[in-house]
């Protein structure tokens, strides 16, 4: 990658850093303010997500082992208390979904997805802090994972459970989302925190799950086409035929991620092929005429979602950096620099700070999305900028 672009992204790192850290603390109720709407104003008394909490206590983690500074301390510090104080469940374990503005939990639900990405961040914050306190909740919290969401009959796991982690009806991630007991996302992002906790808890355990969860992208999520299927029942019969362009290329590196954490030389190349061949597949695919990342597919109509989001852009400039590595050919080299230069162009928000969580397909943003929400947060951006830069 050039180093002008290398400078770019180190930039853009400290952009981000700067607004999460001026613009979301919440100095009245304490923790992080849940929302800020297009512009950046303040939404008031907004209920605060835990995805919110985990990626910005993840990132701004992230950022200081990656900086080698203690600049951001107060914040990580800050993101650690808010979710052991206010998230955690003392009495069924697990971290609840939903808080209100005050602190109060507001929806109990244990959603898989979240107690991955409360492991991921715990994680990364116990490298930059050393308190042992955060290690052993995220060990807790791998095996609350394996104990009440694993399918002994059928492999994988489900996806959300109530406060007391008996079964529920409705278990979507999102308003988006198919009500799916299985979806790739789920799975992709307890294989993103398995693999980040292996690298400072090295249990056999671990690896094996680790391993499985490998294997199951593989047989299972990872079409012929090299797509990742999304949704399934609890047995495994495909409920929907979006093909996720985003998700696609992000599985890619994270899988590869994963085998490499596990040091198994077989998984690796296997990964490594695989990578490959979903980034050329990507790239057939996935990209508008001006080469940046559109949303979504539906394989059974053809239809495009032409939408614009953010995460795909950086997702896409990792995945296409590892293919890169493995392969040294060009092509993956640019188009990562027209994704960047697109990005720079139309999704950083050079206005109002931040980037725009979408815009359409002539390029204009949808005013009604937040910049700071549940799903606003700075993780992707920040992810990319740090690993582009390692």
């Amino acid at each position: 990658m050039r180093s002008d672009l290398k400078n770019e992204l180190d930039q853009e790192l400290k952009n981000l850093l700067s607004f999460w850290s001026e613009n979301t603390i919440d100095n009245e109720f304490g923790g992080f303010i849940g929302e800020r709407d297009f512009y950046n104003n303040e939404i008031q008394k907004a209920p605060k997500g835990i995805i919110l909490n985990t990626r910005i206590l993840w990132a701004f983690s992230a950022a200081s082992n990656h900086l080698r500074t203690n600049r951001y301390q107060a914040v990580c510090d800050r993101a650690y208390r808010y979710l052991k104080t206010y998230y955690k469940d003392e009495k069924n374990n697990g971290i609840f979904w939903l808080l209100d503005h005050e602190g109060k939990a507001i929806n109990k639900r244990k959603q898989i997805y979240a107690q991955a990405f409360a492991i991921y961040a715990l994680t990364e914050y116990y490298v930059f802090s050393k308190d042992m306190d955060a290690k052993i909740w995220a060990i807790e919290l791998f095996f609350c994972i394996e104990k009440h969401s694993k399918d002994l009959k059928n492999k994988g796991y489900f996806e959300a459970f109530a406060e007391d982690w008996l079964p529920i009806e409705d278990m979507r991630l999102s308003e988006k989302d198919l009500n799916a007991s299985k979806t790739m996302n789920t799975h992709l992002h307890i294989l993103e925190a398995y693999t980040s906790l292996l690298h400072i808890y090295d249990h056999e355990y671990l690896r094996y799950t680790l391993k499985n969860l490998v294997e199951l992208m593989f047989n299972q999520f990872l079409n012929k086409d090299y797509n990742f299927e999304l949704f399934f029942d609890d047995e495994w019969n495909l409920l929907s035929n979006t093909i996720s362009f985003g998700h696609d290329i992000e599985s890619s590196w994270l899988i590869l991620e994963a085998t490499r954490a596990l040091k198994d030389k077989d998984l690796i190349k296997k990964a490594e092929n695989y990578a490959i061949k979903i980034a050329d597949q990507f790239l057939k695919t996935a990209l508008n005429h001006d080469g940046a990342v559109i949303n979504e597919k539906n394989r059974k109509t053809s239809e495009l979602d032409t939408d614009l989001h953010w995460w795909p852009q950086v997702e896409a400039l990792i995945g296409l950096d590892y293919v890169y590595k493995l392969t040294g050919k060009a092509n993956y080299i640019s188009a990562s620099e027209k994704i960047w230069a697109f990005t720079k162009k139309h999704i950083i928000d050079h206005k109002n700070g931040e980037w725009h969580f979408r815009i359409n397909d002539r390029y204009e943003p949808y005013t009604t999305e937040n910049k700071v929400s549940m799903w606003k947060a700075p993780y992707h951006n920040v992810r990319a900028c740090i690993k582009l830069n390692q």
